[in-house]
């Protein structure tokens, strides 16, 4: 007669484990919501209890902080189409340029590529201020100060390095019997890249996108320096609200929720994509 043992029971020592793990991970995501949630609350009070020390918690809400952004002033409007244009362009022009890249240093590797990816990552080693000058006497030199095209080059330029490391590794882990099929059924490169490999590696493609977007779209520097008010892009128009007359904070606090929403928006759409990719190339 055959005896039925029981299933070990979980030790409560690994039990208690798990659950202070579970409260340290929502300790850490509170602090990170928490200046977001703060911003968004004074962002609904007046300035004057916006601006009181310590602030006033419990005031009255209101959208008048909205409203000023909208109406009040210059219009909010065509800094937010330039950044828009210049994240999504520049980072179309990444992930063109930065596939191909990334698949003659993973899958065809290319003679010395360890070399090739040392010089991609070393462009990121310098200070961006040590080479603004130049490019301010290059952007005035050639006609191009206050030019949307001219920050979509140098965003593609600042996020390809990025980009190329990212993709590499997710191309790393396609399967080398997929692109042997595809070889034998007589497949083209561009056929290859484009119905056999993006596939495969789109959430990692959907995750290096996001992250260039991101970078994109809260650049500060070139813009605040290469453009006046044409081509002025979100955060450059956030600067405005701190004047000679003091700091407007609930309006402040409004117009970078405002600016904030297309890069949460974009973050909420492609959360899967995002952690699929980000793991991706991390376990092999």
């Amino acid at each position: 007669m055959s005896t039925l043992t029981a299933a070990p029971a979980v030790p409560k020592k690994k039990e208690r484990g798990g659950i202070w793990l579970t409260l340290l991970a929502w300790v850490v995501g509170i602090l990170f919501v928490l200046p977001v949630v703060w911003m968004v609350l004074t962002s609904l009070h007046s300035e004057a209890d916006a601006a009181t020390n310590p602030p006033a918690v419990l005031a009255p809400l209101t959208l008048e902080g909205y409203r000023e952004f909208f109406t009040g002033g210059a219009s909010p409007w065509p800094p937010l189409l330039n950044s828009l244009t210049a994240s999504i362009l520049s980072t179309a022009l990444v992930l063109l340029l930065a596939f191909p890249a990334a698949y003659a240093l993973s899958i065809k590797p290319v003679r010395k590529w360890t070399d090739v990816l040392f010089f991609f990552l070393s462009t990121k080693m310098l200070p961006v201020v040590a080479g603004l000058l130049p490019l301010y006497l290059f952007a005035q030199n050639s006609g191009l100060l206050d030019n949307i095209w001219l920050l979509i080059v140098f965003y593609t330029a600042m996020n390809l390095p990025i980009a190329v490391w990212m993709m590499r590794s997710f191309l790393s882990e396609v399967p080398v019997e997929m692109l042997e099929a595809a070889s034998m059924d007589g497949a083209s490169l561009t056929r290859t890249l484009s119905s056999v490999i993006a596939p495969v590696v789109m959430p990692g493609i959907a995750a290096t996108a996001l992250i260039c977007f991101i970078f994109s779209w809260n650049e500060l520097l070139f813009a605040r320096v290469l453009t006046a008010t044409v081509a002025e892009t979100a955060p450059v128009f956030l600067t405005s609200f701190v004047t000679s007359q003091g700091l407007f904070l609930a309006q402040l606090c409004a117009a970078a929720f405002v600016v904030s929403l297309p890069v949460l928006a974009a973050g909420f759409a492609a959360q899967d994509k995002l952690v699929q990719g980000l793991s991706l190339g991390s376990v092999k």
